[in-house]
């Protein structure tokens, strides 16, 4: 009999044969006898969108099926209903695709149609369309039930991905509070300086920071709580990893690069960059290539366009092969340098000096 690997595991949660928190418990068992390092590839962090093509063939249907009734509801009905038919649709369907069948990719558009129109019919109860006065307070309405949703939705089908639509509704509570406090359609509307650049004087960019922070407090809250990442509460993390990055690494990079302050800005880079290391995250560092590569571009740019441009491209590339080659084992050597700390130990394992 072959050994077990940890998509066995993993797989074996999804099918509902072994529970989450027997999973761990196993784990930590098959820990204390092998190690942990010597059964789990160095660079392993747990990522599945979809388990085969069978969930893209599922999914594709399920689409027709949905745009098929929703169409016959708009039809025969009244077409404020549709996006209730949808929503209603979405919620039954994941009771036997996401809680008990498991499928991945099915469940992540079952959830993301649910929220979607859950968000279109509640906005269409409380917006006007002849007077769009108040509509901040609409949007802060509209993603308060929303986060309600989806934290229900976590709750009751257990979906890593909804962790990712509730930070979406998140942002609109923080971009609505803004809005409210600073009621201006111009900086809402102008994504590169009213949503990032906290030069223009504006909330907008401070709400997008906060929410950056909280989400990665949310999202550190679930990493800890999986440190060997067998069970939702990792994937959960990832997706409110993708979101946090996003919101921390653009607000910050732009903010500095739009400045002037490239120094200041290569700095925040590399502090973001060791973040990621030490969480073992690489979504920080993935956010913050772009900025990486307006700073190589901008000192370069003596040597003409072209120049910079293959300059940028050679150094971002062996940077990033490099890092991503032996990203472990730079951890590991970043880890075992750093002091211990408080929840340090609560961090992915990593490989200890003897």
């Amino acid at each position: 009999m072959p050994d077990f690997q940890m998509d066995d595991i993993r797989a074996a949660v999804a099918a509902n044969v072994i529970s989450e928190a027997q999973a761990a418990r196993l784990k930590v068992f098959a820990e204390s006898r092998q190690g942990y390092r010597a059964h789990m590839p160095e660079d392993d962090e747990p990522f599945e969108l979809f388990k085969g093509f069978a969930e893209i063939f599922v999914t594709v249907g399920l689409g027709m099926l949905f745009s098929g009734i929703m169409v016959m509801s708009a039809f025969f009905g009244n077409y404020s209903l549709v996006p209730f038919v949808g929503a209603a649709l979405a919620f039954g369907a994941a009771f036997y695709f996401t809680k008990k069948r498991r499928m991945n990719l099915p469940s992540i558009w079952l959830a993301t149609v649910f929220a979607g129109n859950l968000a279109v019919f509640v906005g269409t109860l409380l917006v006007n369309p002849m007077d769009l006065s108040g509509l901040e307070y609409a949007v802060l309405y509209v993603s308060l039930i929303g986060m309600a949703a989806m934290a229900g939705w976590f709750v009751l089908f257990k979906l890593p991905f909804s962790m990712f639509l509730f930070g979406l509704f998140g942002l609109g509570v923080a971009l609505a509070i803004a809005a409210i406090i600073s009621p201006n359609v111009i900086d809402f509307l102008s994504l590169r300086e009213g949503l990032f650049d906290l030069n223009n004087q504006s909330f907008f960019p401070l709400a997008t920071l906060a929410f950056g922070i909280a989400t990665f407090a949310l999202a550190m809250f679930f990493d800890m709580r999986d440190p060997h990442r067998v069970s939702r509460f990792a994937a959960s993390g990832f997706w409110l990893h993708v979101l946090a990055a996003i919101a921390i690494v653009n607000t910050v990079g732009m903010s500095l690069y739009s400045s002037g302050q490239y120094g200041l800005t290569a700095a925040a880079l590399g502090l973001i960059s060791l973040i990621a290391l030490i969480i073992d995250r690489r979504s920080f560092l993935t956010a913050g290539i772009l900025y990486m590569a307006f700073l190589l571009f901008s000192a370069f740019e003596g040597n003409g366009e072209f120049g910079a441009l293959m300059t940028t491209l050679l150094i971002l590339g062996v940077f990033i092969t490099a890092l991503g080659t032996w990203w472990a084992s730079i951890r590991a050597l970043i880890m075992n340098t750093l002091p211990n700390f408080p929840l340090k130990k609560r961090l992915p394992p990593y490989v200890e000096k003897a």
